[in-house]
């Protein structure tokens, strides 16, 4: 392998990684969402962060108001990412 194709890969599994990270989010909003009713606010909140942002765009995913949208419609549809 020459080092582009190894720099890809590198790349590739960060990716993964923080991806596995946004859906970590998830479930613990749908979990807090079941608590106490408070998840798709903090999912919301935590997309349009600082920490949010980076971590949905090292994951591949477009950091737009759509997204956090989204993410909050899951959210309240309490489907764990496991599962879904």
């Amino acid at each position: 392998m020459n080092r582009d194709s190894l720099l890809e890969e590198q790349g590739k599994r960060a990716q993964k990684l923080f991806a596995a990270v946004v859906l970590a989010a998830i479930d613990d909003a749908i979990l807090e969402e079941k608590k106490s009713g408070t998840g798709v606010s903090t999912i919301a909140s935590w997309a349009r962060s600082k920490d949010g942002k980076l971590i949905l765009s090292a994951a591949g995913i477009e950091v737009c108001e759509r997204t956090v949208e989204n993410l909050m419609a899951f959210v309240a549809r309490g489907i764990k990412t496991t599962v879904a």
